[in-house]
């Protein structure tokens, strides 16, 4: 199969599934066509030795997706770059403490409190986990993921301050979890990092990416202000989002928060030129397309991983304690990091039941466990993340709004 037809399958797949979202489901276009791909996967599966050839070509074609390069070398940058341009840098300003707090005191604290819950009760299902497998889902499992979590900002009434801290979190911790991880990639090949390793790698990383991008968004932004027209900046953008991101990996800095950078900055020094200089309306239009659409295809490819995900008995009960066990640490986490929050910003406003509930997973967590080395040998990290990526984007993101009616109607 050519990569144009394998590709074509994927839109196809993501158009006829968000039509039917939105035509026949009265779902929301991203939950809609993840449902309905995890669906007709396992569909397949079930009858899998009635039409063998159907399966088999539908395992071919979920096998050929390197999910991880897919997301990490590849979407990411583009994804994080329209999430942080098309963000509300006013409210953003208001709530860095909350922002900061969240991103790095909660990731840290998430990671190994979920390792640490993980370890002790994984032996009740049969599973062996060591430390370092757990440290791993840790780190993967705990950053909220920007994608889920912009695509249901965008859809669900949130509040303003609200939507700030759970996107600047969500487009921050990325960057924390991904250091974290690294940190622990190194333990597991034998070079156990000191705390004062991890910190030095993280302030390095950081900085580095963030500096890299408000840099690269300051030439962008002049190159644009001296042309007219709208074509030639929007290529500038997208130059930006994937050159910035290829050039921050090729640095070994956090390309994640390069991207972040990028698009906060990009947004910041434009507003600074008038709107003859730049076609806002025009640039601000494409972003959302791209935004849209790749979420679309994104969670499209999300639910045909159920193909060549191994599930057993014991990862479905290792995913739902898991699920609970996400659930009940991050509201334990924002309860922690919302009263220091008020402590050193008395007054401050925020929402404890949004906050947890709409801290998602999505595809980064699957990208991140499929990157975990030799992942044959624990199959329990993937099929674990999973479940918990389906039931957060599902379920979470689809009651959320439910839960914000409910609230406002005991008022």
């Amino acid at each position: 199969m050519t990569s144009l037809a394998y590709i074509s399958i994927i839109v196809t797949a993501a158009a006829l599934f968000g039509w039917l979202s939105v035509r026949v489901f009265r779902l929301p276009i991203t939950i809609g066509t993840m449902l309905l791909t995890v669906i007709s996967s396992v569909t397949m599966i079930l009858f899998s030795h009635t039409f063998p050839g159907l399966h088999l070509w539908a395992v071919s074609l979920a096998g050929r997706v390197r999910f991880e390069d897919l997301i990490l070398h590849g979407m990411l940058g583009l994804l994080l770059f329209a999430g942080a341009f098309l963000l509300d840098l006013v409210y953003l300003s208001r709530e860095k403490l909350a922002v900061g707090l969240l991103s790095i005191i909660g990731t840290l604290l998430a990671t190994a409190t979920i390792a640490l819950v993980m370890h002790w009760t994984l032996p009740l299902f049969g599973i062996a986990a060591p430390w370092i497998e757990c440290l791993f889902f840790g780190t993967l499992i705990s950053p909220t993921d920007p994608v889920a979590v912009l695509e249901m900002l965008h859809r669900v009434g949130v509040p303003k301050n609200i939507q700030a801290q759970l996107a600047g979190e969500s487009l921050f911790n990325d960057g924390v979890g991904a250091v974290l991880f690294l940190a622990v990639l190194e333990a597991s090949r034998g070079q156990a990092p000191s705390l004062g390793h991890i910190g030095t790698l993280l302030l390095f990383k950081s900085s580095g990416g963030l500096l890299l991008g408000i840099a690269l968004a300051w030439i962008a932004s002049e190159l644009m202000r001296r042309v007219e027209a709208y074509q030639i900046e929007i290529l500038l953008t997208l130059s930006l989002a994937l050159g910035g991101y290829a050039l921050a990996e090729a640095l070994r800095v956090s390309a994640p928060l390069e991207a972040v950078a990028a698009g906060l900055a990009l947004r910041r020094f434009n507003m600074n030129h008038l709107h003859v200089e730049i076609s806002h309306e025009s640039i601000d239009r494409f972003w959302r397309v791209i935004d849209e659409v790749q979420n679309a295809v994104l969670f499209v490819l999300l639910g045909f991983e159920v193909l060549v995900i191994p599930f057993t008995r014991r990862t479905f009960e290792s995913g739902g304690f898991a699920i609970l066990s996400v659930i009940v640490v991050r509201i334990l986490v924002v309860m922690l990091v919302l009263g220091l929050v008020r402590l050193l910003q008395p007054g401050h406003k925020s929402s404890l039941l949004t906050l947890s509930w709409g801290g998602l997973r999505g595809g980064l967590s699957i990208a991140l466990a499929l990157s975990v080395p030799d992942i044959q040998s624990h199959t329990w990290i993937l099929a674990t993340t999973y479940l918990v990526v389906v039931f957060s984007v599902v379920l979470q993101g689809g009651t959320l709004d439910l839960f914000l009616r409910r609230l406002a109607n005991l008022r």
